[in-house]
Formats: structure tokens, C-alpha cells, sequence
């Protein structure tokens, strides 16, 4: 995987009320992200600014609806709606969960955990394959965060370079995700990255999480509500200087900020992709 292009370095979510700054900002090295559920129409205003977007900066598409570790066959409707965008708009980054969320044809609003067996695995990698062929692609796979404990045969990490080795998806790597959920879990979030192959590694995510209502601080929830953390922003600069830079997002959800504040989270994570080179003096 070669280093970070400077033209695609540190990214972030476009959201409506933002449209107007985003078209205006020039930034160097700035892209979008976009979770192109919110774009499967005929027209409408929604794709007349993402196009207008599009002529300045590059997007990245993320899906959050494909369900791609459930039992079921992939929705092939769902794939072509998935085509017909990636063919109008031809993302630079094209990514999906390790997750799912469809039962019986019964949309969840959630990205529900996966358990880690082979069996899971099997399928996981079907389903992969399977979008990948459909869009003629190759795709990101992004890691999960998780709150409880549930059986595994095998560890995450290894659960996701197993399916970056057999399907040939790269990683879409969460560095928040892995925050929240070695918290939650008690495990240890660098011994995680060490697992990960840096290689098949073709994104970073950076978002907030807020401790739980109820539990305080004994449980985190990856909210995206909230600004990039500190121990996140540490575990970052870890995971950039072990695997080097990727291009990187600023994730925020809910609460969102102004888009200025969201400029100053990006511009610190694009000076940790990109540090300035030092100097020498002379004398």
C-alpha cells in the first residue's frame, strides 16, 4: 500500500448544513465522505451539490446499510443503487462495515456486532467478494466498536486480515472503534494495531465517543458526538507511525459543530500525516 497521497490526506463527513462552507473551502488535500444511502434517488437537491462537491473535491462513499455480516444474501437492489452512484461519482474510497443490520428483511437502526467464528467468517468474506464483484471495485472493510464480550474463535484483528487476505479488500482502520472497544473490553488497543497488516490498511477514522448515562466511565460509546479525544489522537499518531499515513477522517454525527471546528480537527490530523520537515541550521 503506498503512502498517503498528499492530495487525499485528512477528510471530512459532509453534512447538509455544511454544504455551503464545503463548497467553498480549499483546503489542501481535502475530501468528503458521504454515506451514499443518504444519495440512492433519480435527482434532487442532495445530488446536485454532491456533484457540485465533486468538481473540487474528491469523495469517499461509506455504506452503513449493506449489511454485509448478516446471514442473508446481499440486497441486489441495494448493489445496484450502490453501482449506479460509484459509476456517477467515482469515490476515491469506497468502504463498509464489519457488521450488519438487516433480519428477514427487517432494517436495524444499528450496526449489530458479528460474532467471530468461521462459519461468520465464511460468509463475511462471501459477501465481500460478492460486493466487490458487483462493483467492480475493491472496497474498505472498517472494524466495529464493541461493548460486551461475546465468543470468538477467532480475534478481531486476525478476523479482518484473514478477510483482507482471502477477498483482496483493504482495511478501513477506526482508531476511535479500537479506543472505545479495548476500554470496554479491557484489552489492550496496541497490541490490536500490531495485529492489524499494515498493508491491507487504506483509511483511518477519527471520531468522539462519551462515556454511558447510566455507567460513567466504565463504559464508552462511540457516539460521533463529541471531538477526537485525546488517547484517540495518541493511538493515532501510533498507528500512522507504524503503518504510515492513510488518508483520514473526521467522523461527527450528532451535535455537529461548526464546520470551522471540524476544519481544526482535520488540519491536526493532517499535520500528524504530514509533519513539516525539520529544518537544519547552520552554524
Amino acid at each position: 500500500m503506498p503512502a498517503c497521497n498528499p492530495l487525499l490526506s485528512a477528510g471530512l463527513g459532509l453534512k447538509p448544513e455544511h454544504y455551503r462552507p464545503a463548497l467553498d473551502a480549499r483546503a489542501d488535500g481535502l475530501w468528503f465522505e458521504v454515506h451514499p444511502e443518504n444519495y440512492m434517488s433519480e435527482g434532487g437537491p442532495r445530488l446536485a451539490w454532491l456533484e457540485a462537491i465533486r468538481r473540487d473535491h474528491p469523495l469517499s462513499f461509506h455504506g452503513v446499510g449493506l449489511s454485509l455480516g448478516g446471514p442473508e444474501p446481499l440486497d441486489e437492489d441495494h448493489l445496484a443503487r450502490w453501482k449506479t452512484l460509484v459509476g456517477r461519482f467515482e469515490p476515491a474510497l469506497v468502504s463498509e462495515h464489519l457488521a450488519w443490520s438487516v433480519h428477514s428483511g427487517q432494517y436495524f437502526n444499528d450496526l449489530l456486532p458479528v460474532p467471530m467464528t468461521r462459519d461468520a467468517l465464511d460468509r463475511f468474506c462471501d459477501h465481500v467478494d460478492r460486493m466487490q464483484e458487483a462493483l467492480g471495485r475493491r472496497i474498505l472493510v472498517e472494524n466495529p466498536s464493541r461493548y460486551l464480550p461475546i465468543p470468538e474463535e477467532i480475534p478481531e484483528p486476525e478476523f479482518l486480515a484473514e478477510t483482507a487476505r482471502r477477498t483482496g479488500c483493504g482495511l478501513l482502520i477506526d482508531i476511535n472503534n479500537i479506543h472505545v472497544s479495548a476500554h470496554n473490553l479491557g484489552f489492550e488497543a496496541r497490541d490490536y494495531l500490531a495485529a492489524i497488516p499494515g498493508e491491507a490498511v487504506g483509511e483511518f477514522h477519527l471520531a468522539g465517543h462519551e462515556v454511558d448515562s447510566e455507567l460513567g466511565d466504565e463504559l464508552l460509546i462511540d457516539t460521533h458526538g463529541a471531538p477526537v479525544a485525546g488517547p484517540v489522537w495518541t493511538l493515532f499518531a501510533t498507528a500512522v507511525e507504524a503503518i504510515g499515513p492513510r488518508p483520514t477522517l473526521i467522523e461527527r454525527d450528532n451535535r455537529i459543530p461548526a464546520f470551522e471546528e471540524l476544519l481544526a480537527e482535520r488540519e491536526r490530523a493532517r499535520s500528524i500525516l504530514l509533519p513539516v520537515p525539520e529544518v537544519a541550521h547552520a552554524g
